[in-house]
């Protein structure tokens, strides 16, 4: 049914648009959805809650008002938003210099950090500035993803080893094994072991029982539900807390009651930047995964929409005291396993979710802390993108060495260095490359029209007419590298009378390279060398024509090579006329 084109659920432009269509059909794979999901995303929000620094129960907070905030505004059919590890850690990363981790204070600007993000997020989408998407290129997203990813790994090994801190030396490290906690550290290591069966062979094995491979991976990615709820119960039966295992303690019943406490000018101004980075890191892989399930299922997004939808999700989690939400990989993938069909799924899930906070919330008092680090090691260990950074260095070391380098950065610098270190190197990357600018000298190959590298190919040329093709837009990083190319063909060329210039691969040509072009058409005119252009784009030309340039130095502009090379190879200029009357 889902597979069916003409069942297929509208992203469209319009608000609500899968609600204005929706079918009856698609109501059983929503509700079935909605509840697998619920299930599934009650550990992982409770453990990224811990992640952020907050009380566990507010990452089921965050999972109520951002379903249906992103309900009413987005375009994916499948994606499922709330707590996610990067914008946990990302909340702890940036609040920890401006408030006590734990206190009422720090809880507060959680709030007020998710609130100022989505507002700047549902402004950008009133703005149309989906096109921001593109601001981070794929080695920067894959080494800042690595590099949170080792954060959230190296966050939660005390949980695991029953530490009360991480020791931050060596030696350290030697002392403080001693008070390791063995039966926190034998529980973690059992709950780690099921998971990673789970992860790698469950889903295979219940295949072989004759379960479908849909529910068979299904079951699997619920593998922490069982966690949870055998830690519980030994934890219960057994009384571990008195026994030195750390628990999660009180957690209130019933649904968020939210005390709004209003930080000073200065605390809102240190979070803008914060705020800022949050939106833009969360809009970028919340965009990647809806891309990614359209595509699974032939539909498409809107990515301005996307922007009102994320920023409506944050405004919601801040107002049932939340923190700062986004799409995520395993609750989308889950979704979608379970059947999803439209956002209703996500409303039917908040829906679970506010009943779980109604009744039964206070039993997770009992839960060790142990389990949600387990949960959160194996939902983040392979967010760790060896395979990216290898292929990466295999294809451009220079994109190798990007991600590297944001990994690194976010590692030891924090988020905010992390990131700022990555665009930086990405522009750097994209200028040098700019700055050393491929241009070819081309030939026609033999009867064709096809004009070639005369470095690569066998092709023919004209001893007075030199034909040079700049695959680069001209601007400052890289003038004086074509002008160096030009003038180093043109003593290869001695006889060249005639100089062709084909554009068809620029884009723009600034003010700078402008400059340029006009002092050496301006030297060459002097050596008695015409100046023409071949296949100039009409932006580029629409701008080119306003110039003195275009008007009293450039010679002819030919609409393609082939012409010009026709017109050009049999062209008899006043000067040669005169030289062969004076040889005869």
């Amino acid at each position: 049914m889902r597979d069916n084109p003409r069942l297929q659920p509208p992203g469209g432009e319009e608000l609500l648009a899968w609600l204005r269509h929706y079918r009856l059909p698609w109501l059983s794979g929503d509700l079935v959805a909605g509840l697998v999901t619920a299930i599934m995303i009650i550990p992982q929000s409770m453990a990224y809650a811990m992640l952020a620094g907050l009380p566990v129960q507010i990452g089921l907070y965050a999972s109520l008002l951002p379903l249906l905030g992103y309900a009413l505004f987005g375009t994916s059919m499948s994606m499922s938003v709330g707590p996610v590890a990067v914008t946990a850690l990302m909340t702890a990363a940036l609040l920890a210099p401006l408030a006590t981790v734990g206190s009422e204070q720090y809880y507060q600007l959680a709030i007020w950090l998710a609130l100022m993000s989505g507002v700047l997020l549902f402004v950008l989408g009133l703005l149309r500035m989906g096109f921001l998407a593109n601001f981070l290129s794929h080695p920067v997203i894959s080494g800042f993803i690595s590099g949170a990813s080792i954060l959230i790994v190296l966050s939660q090994l005390p949980h695991l080893l029953g530490l009360s801190e991480w020791p931050s030396s060596p030696a350290q490290l030697l002392t403080a094994w001693q008070p390791v906690n063995t039966l926190v550290l034998t529980m973690g290591l059992l709950a780690l072991a099921w998971l990673l069966y789970a992860r790698s062979r469950l889903a295979g094995h219940l295949q072989r029982l004759g379960i479908s491979a849909g529910a068979a991976r299904l079951l699997a990615r619920l593998a922490p539900i069982l966690v949870v709820l055998i830690g519980l119960l030994v934890t219960i039966a057994w009384d571990l807390g008195a026994r030195g295992v750390p628990v999660v303690g009180s957690l209130p019943a019933g649904l968020p009651a939210l005390v709004w406490s209003t930080p000073d000018v200065v605390t809102l101004q240190a979070l803008l930047l914060p705020a800022a980075l949050i939106s833009l890191v969360s809009f970028v892989e919340s965009v990647s995964i809806a891309q990614s399930l359209a595509r699974r299922k032939r539909q498409s997004i809107n990515p301005d929409r996307e922007l009102l939808a994320l920023g409506a999700a944050n405004a919601g989690s801040a107002l049932t005291g939340g923190f700062a939400v986004c799409g995520g990989f395993s609750r989308s993938g889950v979704n979608v396993e379970a059947g999803a069909n439209t956002p209703l799924a996500g409303v039917i899930s908040a829906v679970v979710i506010g009943l779980i906070l109604l009744t039964i919330a206070p039993l997770f008092a009992w839960l060790p802390l142990v389990m949600l680090a387990v949960v959160i090691l194996v939902a983040v260990a392979p967010l760790i993108d060896l395979a990216s950074l290898q292929r990466a260095w295999r294809y451009d070391r220079r994109e190798g060495l990007t991600l590297i380098c944001t990994a690194a950065g976010v590692v030891l610098l924090g988020i905010e260095g992390g990131i700022v270190l990555g665009v930086g190197l990405s522009v750097v990357t994209q200028l040098w490359r700019g700055s050393r600018p491929h241009v070819a000298v081309v030939g026609r190959v033999p009867g064709t029209h096809y004009f070639r590298n005369t470095q690569r190919h066998l092709v023919e040329t004209e001893p007075q007419l030199l034909a040079m093709r700049i695959d680069e837009n001209i601007f400052f990083a890289n003038t004086k590298a074509i002008e160096r190319a030009i003038l180093r063909a043109l003593r290869d060329y001695p006889d060249t009378r005639e100089l062709l210039l084909i554009l068809s691969a620029v884009n723009h040509i600034d003010s700078t390279g402008l400059d340029m072009l006009c002092e050496l058409s301006l030297g060459l005119r002097e050596r008695d060398i015409q100046v023409h252009l071949a296949e100039v784009k009409g932006p580029v030309m629409d701008q080119l024509e306003q110039t003195d340039w275009i008007q009293e130095q450039v010679s002819e502009i030919f609409p393609s090579t082939h012409i010009a090379f026709n017109t050009l190879s049999g062209l008899k200029r006043p000067t040669d006329e005169a030289a062969a009357s004076a040889q005869g």
